[in-house]
């Protein structure tokens, strides 16, 4: 299991187009991808479940994986999140 925190730099956070982004890219990994916010952990590729954290500007957030490309998933991610999904 891989594991790294990230601050959500974008304003508004993960609503539905920034979520959408992330979740296209947790699809392109075959590891298993969670999101956990305030102890509630979500799948990464689903996104009913990233939406329902909640997640606004300026949360914390752990991204987490378990597999062959994990590494490379939770680094990616965390990057796309640090980016602020070009917003």
């Amino acid at each position: 299991m891989y594991v790294k925190n990230v601050k959500v730099q974008n304003q508004v956070g993960l609503h539905a187009r920034p979520a959408t982004f992330f979740i296209q890219k947790a699809n392109e990994y075959k590891s298993s991808i969670w999101v956990e916010k305030d102890e509630r952990r979500v799948n990464a590729k689903s996104l009913l479940g990233v939406l329902s954290l909640g997640i606004m500007g300026g949360t914390e957030i752990k991204i987490m994986a378990g597999g062959s490309d994990e590494e490379e998933a939770v680094d990616a991610l965390v990057a796309l999140v640090e980016s602020g999904f070009a917003e």
